[in-house]
């Protein structure tokens, strides 16, 4: 099961207004978000995000991006931080053409990226725009007024690409048993040690060790795919818990938008065991049909996986759309619910089970 899904949140999406938009690097800008009908927002978890639908052209379907809340948890407005990738299309539209007073399509916050209650120590970890649902963490511990050991330690090129600097270290300031420590990999010569930044390099595990960094805490990892796998790899090595390695993923990232494509050099097949005697599950471009086993598969994207049928598929939850396709016949029971629902005669099969005996035109 994602761990999302151990957080429910009601589908569907609410018009927000954008209140506010701050630049808070070069290449990353936040947006406030207040509903226009003085109606309480969905109060969230530190640490969870937010899906926003947009339309950067009317008539073209729309664009579904996943942002992580970068604030304080408030129930008033929701702030996003957005970086603005090259060709990136949801960045580049709120980056050009959202403007203050103008409606985006939210939904409620959700995600199992969360801060966890406890009085061991946290260590919130993070390179470039990772930063954004630690941010949020972090101004929640110093809402409550937090006594916990907590480790404030992030990454970034240079000052100029550093999201939430100032923000970020008067939070620290706050907490009387924080410690702070930024690394930059190539910062500029305007950037001073000591002030803008504690060293040069790359937050790995050999700074975590020369800094003495607690391996009985909770570790919040976020940022660029390489940065985490290093890390969770090195933690778990420490002797640090799966359980207490917690760790964010960007919709943005490139290791979930992975696109069509089957296993190199097997076509689609049968289960290797398929003695299920559920519905019948048959793929129609790809010649394949499978029993169905709720005992083995969580959704229909996991049986087509195991048949090697050439599947699309993104988030698994239900949010992107990514996985969407033609419902030829039958019909399908969704856990959990799609934050949108399909167009009529299509479905989300990562998300989804049969009903009865389907053909899907994948």
């Amino acid at each position: 099961m994602p761990a999302g899904a151990a957080h429910t949140a009601k589908p569907g999406f609410r018009p927000l207004n954008v209140s506010r938009i701050d630049r808070e690097t070069v290449d990353v800008i936040s947006l406030e978000l207040e509903p226009g009908d003085g109606g309480p927002l969905g109060m969230p978890l530190p640490g969870q995000f937010i899906v926003l639908r947009l339309r950067p052209e009317p008539q073209a379907p729309p664009l579904y991006r996943s942002y992580s809340l970068s604030d304080i948890p408030s129930s008033e407005r929701y702030r996003i931080s957005v970086k603005i990738e090259p060709n990136g299309a949801a960045g580049t539209y709120l980056s050009t053409q959202v403007r203050p007073g103008d409606t985006i399509d939210v939904s409620e916050p959700r995600g199992g990226f969360v801060l966890i209650e406890g009085d061991g120590p946290v260590v919130l970890l993070s390179a470039g725009i990772g930063a954004t649902p630690v941010m949020a963490i972090l101004h929640a511990l110093v809402a409550t007024k937090s006594t916990r050991e907590i480790w404030w330690l992030h990454g970034s090129r240079n000052g100029k690409s550093h999201p939430f600097r100032i923000e970020a270290g008067d939070l620290v300031r706050q907490l009387p048993h924080c410690r702070s420590h930024i690394l930059y990999s190539k910062p500029d010569i305007e950037d001073k040690l000591g002030q803008d930044y504690d060293g040069i390099g790359h937050l790995d595990m050999t700074a975590l060790d020369h800094l003495g960094v607690p391996r009985a805490g909770d570790f919040y990892i976020c940022g660029p795919t390489g940065f985490m796998q290093d890390l969770i790899k090195g933690l778990a090595a420490a002797g640090v818990a799966a359980g207490r390695i917690h760790t964010e993923i960007f919709a943005g990232l490139d290791s979930i938008t992975p696109g069509i494509a089957a296993r190199a050099g097997r076509p689609p097949h049968v289960p290797d065991s398929n003695s299920a005697t559920g519905p019948l599950v048959s793929f129609g471009r790809s010649g394949v049909a499978a029993r169905w086993a709720p005992s083995s598969y969580n959704s229909l994207l996991e049986l087509a996986e195991a048949c090697d049928v050439p599947v699309r598929w993104s988030c698994r939850t239900g949010v992107c759309h990514t996985c969407e396709s033609g419902l030829v016949s039958g019909a399908v029971t969704y856990d959990p619910e799609p934050l949108d629902p399909p167009a009529d005669g299509n479905v989300l099969i990562c998300c989804s089970q049969p009903q009865g005996d389907i053909v899907i035109d994948i």
